[in-house]
């Protein structure tokens, strides 16, 4: 088992280090958060050492879970691979452009293993989605959520859009030729809600909306293509498979037919539910990453996807900036 350790044990760090111990997979060796408080809280509940610094916890260990706030990501990542023990590093990669490309070439020299937690990608509806994705062409994605003070550090692109704009790299094969977007800042002091059109050049266009003042929550994205479309609700881990295909012989009386005009074979349309595997999303992504440093594969989210996701995340938000100088 390797040697892991926890950066962060905040909400989120708490979740991970649950995840980390019902594994099996890994020796969690403990965790260092600044917060003297929550630190001695946290050894309390999950029975584990806290440790005195960052550099501390680094030495004693082999791999590095990074669940800070996103402006220490780039110290903290920095610090881990200058020692060259491999590193997952929450969503978003770093605040800045600059930082991330730093903390490429410094994975590069120290020849280790960094995976980015765009744990969407690990989510059981997405998962049972992937096998039909075949040619998509037109993405719409809604990300709403109520408003909690956590995550106002970034602006909503950060927060939450980055995780769709990570879902449509993946899908989406081809390099974007124009990005189009607005946002307003409500209760925060940069955008709370926005929404970008993105255009790629093999024709395909996603259009995302992200929203942390809503009245409910909700992660649906729909992902259409010739003869069908994929619904994927990522909060209810639930996928919807919508098929048509041309109606042959003489179809169900309670078929459901599209008419496409005179001379045309009808469309008949088919519902499927894939079956959803019911597995924890941030546990399955610590175990791919874990199982990457064991077997030396490639992290399935790379810290290149990070930076394409994050690059994509600031030329949205400069778009958005320019519109709102402009007006």
């Amino acid at each position: 088992m390797k040697k892991i350790g926890v950066l962060g044990a905040g909400h989120l760090g708490k979740i991970h280090l649950k995840c980390i111990l019902a594994s099996g997979r890994f020796d969690l060796v403990g965790f260092y958060d600044p917060d003297a408080d929550n630190s001695r809280e946290v050894e309390s509940q999950f029975g584990i050492r806290s440790f005195d610094s960052a550099e501390d916890l680094i030495d004693a260990c082999q791999m590095v879970d990074i669940v800070t706030p996103t402006v220490s990501h780039f110290d903290c990542a920095s610090k881990a691979l200058k020692q060259g023990r491999h590193v997952f590093i929450e969503k978003p990669l770093t605040t800045t452009l600059p930082e991330a490309r730093n903390l490429i070439e410094l994975s590069r020299e120290a020849g280790v293993k960094v995976q980015v937690g765009h744990v969407e990608r690990f989510n059981p509806a997405f998962i049972a989605a992937q096998p039909y994705f075949s040619n998509v062409m037109f993405i719409e994605a809604h990300r709403l959520s109520q408003f909690n003070p956590r995550g106002t550090d970034v602006p909503v692109i950060l927060d939450l859009m980055i995780h769709d704009i990570d879902i449509v790299l993946h899908v989406v094969k081809s390099r974007v030729r124009k990005i189009s977007a607005s946002g307003v800042a409500v209760l925060s002091q940069t955008p709370d809600i926005a929404n970008a059109r993105i255009e790629f050049h093999n024709g395909c266009v996603a259009n995302l909306t992200a929203s942390r003042i809503s009245m409910k929550n909700m992660r649906k994205s729909r992902f259409f293509q010739k003869d069908s479309y994929i619904a994927v609700d990522f909060l209810k881990k639930e996928t919807d498979l919508i098929r048509m295909h041309d109606a042959e012989g003489q179809p169900d009386p309670f078929a459901m037919l599209i008419d496409l005009g005179r001379g045309k074979t009808p469309k008949q349309i088919w519902i499927d539910k894939p079956e959803i595997q019911p597995i924890n999303a941030i546990q399955t992504e610590l175990e791919t990453f874990h199982d990457s440093i064991v077997h030396n594969t490639e992290p399935l989210v790379t810290i290149m996807d990070g930076y394409s996701s994050l690059e994509l995340a600031y030329q949205i938000m400069e778009k958005i900036k320019s519109g709102l100088e402009i007006g």
